[in-house]
């Protein structure tokens, strides 16, 4: 059963992939909890999402303790998980998402 917040995300990130520009990348990133590890993993990615300034990065994190029914959608299996929605083709990047340089030429 899915509740009101995970509609409403859902409703949020799907608005945010059919109106998106056309360089602009939409990221998901899947945690567990406010761990140290999943802290590095938000720092990172928001990095990675700083660095480069000529995309525009939407990202959404979700905590799979909080929203477990987003993470059955997903498949997520492990975390952190970093999955690229946009541009297409998806992508995903699971573990510490340390090399943020190779991540983003991975991106592209």
């Amino acid at each position: 059963m899915k509740t009101n917040k995970t509609r409403r995300v859902m409703r949020d990130v799907e608005k945010t992939l059919t109106t998106h520009p056309r360089d602009k990348y939409v990221l998901r990133l899947f945690v567990a909890g406010a761990t140290a590890q999943s802290r590095q993993a938000v720092q990172r990615v928001r990095q990675l999402c700083e660095t480069e300034q000529r995309c525009h990065c939407v990202m959404e994190v979700i905590d799979i303790y909080q929203q477990p029914e987003l993470a059955r959608k997903n498949q997520i299996v492990a975390t952190p998980t970093l999955i690229k929605e946009f541009p297409r083709p998806v992508r995903r990047f699971i573990g510490n998402l340390f090399n943020t340089a190779s991540l983003f030429v991975e991106l592209d």
